[in-house]
């Protein structure tokens, strides 16, 4: 069974001080700049840093750390930008590209003290992100000639850990939202990744994600459930699982209404339970109603009275947003979590009006400021003055 030896007396001592140890915000616009009506395959690549896509705005990151306290950031990057389809998935990267992505990375970590998740934002698939989710191949597909190999996405997180192996503040997030295809190759292509990772040395945390888009509320159902992932091996014992999860009617984070309960988690968090695993929810958020307003904080409770749970980022920030939303407002503009967000007519954006107004209150005064991202946490302190 998975990870069976990183249950012990000193974890269930920490979790009974502080169940949350990570939380903040994603930061997506790293994937941006690609999407093509025609489906053009390679549209927008490599694309051009600044004026496509981005990473982060420093200012905004500065807010969250200074003012709101958080520890924890999900930076979103294109796996065919960071491997130009003329190379192919593995261990030779467009160096420019990762210089980018490593400022962005090294501000978190390194200037702010904070943690940061890695977010290949592939959904499991190379080649051609013209439409995302939907298109480019399935990685480790042995029927689809043109789709990157599993060794190759296994020589990809090795190279990638490999430079990051020094810094312990990283988070391998091994993949966005796996979906329409079976678990048996999400869990070939998570072990050959995590495989990857520790023989380059890296000790860091590991956030490998399920099948059905990584989705809470569908993990342990169906034929072909992410329940299978307990198959997976960690030398370092030292993996947790990458949960999503929207409170709208379908799961997807695209309407305002909110109609799912936290108790859609139950069954994940039964399993996570039984089997002594971790789990960080790294994307998940809801519109400013009223009743969403309630929902998002019956749902943050939920992760911090559940120790399964170490963490969470709400779905999302970035720099490129602009008046458009991330989540939850059936596709109106209400702006985002960035901190300069506001709606299309000028009025507060989400940022004000559901991380400021429900989800910041939330956030946990104490968290891990120090020491290796670990699936048992660490010590957990108030934000420490930076010289």
């Amino acid at each position: 069974m998975l990870f069976k030896s990183l249950i012990s007396v000193a974890v269930f001592t920490a979790a009974a001080s502080a169940k949350i140890f990570y939380a903040g915000v994603a930061e997506s616009s790293g994937e941006f700049g690609v999407y093509s009506q025609t489906k053009q395959k390679g549209f927008g690549l490599p694309g051009r840093f600044g004026v496509d896509y981005s990473f982060i705005d420093k200012k905004g990151i500065d807010v969250y750390v200074d003012q709101n306290k958080v520890n924890l950031f999900r930076i979103a990057f294109l796996l065919e930008r960071m491997c130009p389809l003329s190379y192919g998935l593995g261990a030779k990267f467009n160096e420019t590209h990762f210089d980018y992505f490593k400022e962005a990375v090294d501000y978190v970590t390194k200037t702010k003290g904070a943690y940061c998740i890695l977010d290949p934002h592939n959904y499991m698939r190379y080649n051609d992100p013209s439409q995302q989710p939907m298109t480019g191949s399935i990685i480790g597909d042995t029927s689809d000639k043109t789709a990157a190999t599993t060794a190759q996405f296994g020589a990809f997180w090795g190279e990638l850990a490999g430079r990051f192996k020094d810094n312990e503040k990283v988070i391998f997030g091994l993949m966005n939202e796996p979906h329409d295809m079976k678990t048996s190759l999400v869990i070939q292509n998570n072990q050959a990744a995590i495989d990857g990772i520790r023989k380059a040395g890296a000790k860091q945390l590991i956030l490998a994600p399920g099948n059905s888009w990584t989705g809470g509320h569908s993990w342990t159902e169906g034929s072909d459930p992410s329940t299978q992932l307990t198959q997976l091996k960690d030398p370092e014992s030292n993996t947790a699982f990458d949960i999503h999860e929207y409170l709208d009617s379908d799961f997807s984070g695209s309407h305002a209404a909110c109609a799912q309960s936290v108790t859609k988690l139950s069954g994940v968090t039964s399993w996570l339970k039984q089997n002594n695993y971790k789990a960080m929810i790294t994307e998940f958020g809801g519109s400013n109603t009223t009743q969403c307003a309630s929902m998002l904080t019956d749902f943050i409770k939920y992760m911090d009275a559940n120790d399964v749970y170490i963490g969470w980022t709400a779905w999302a920030a970035g720099p490129f947003w602009g008046s458009a939303s991330a989540c939850c407002t059936d596709s109106k503009q209400w702006g985002s979590l960035e901190p300069t967000s506001k709606a299309s007519d000028g009025s507060p954006g989400l940022y004000e009006t559901v991380w400021l107004k429900t989800i910041q209150p939330l956030v946990p005064k104490q968290l891990v400021w120090s020491g290796m991202s670990s699936v048992k946490g660490g010590t957990v302190t108030t934000k420490p003055v930076r010289k």
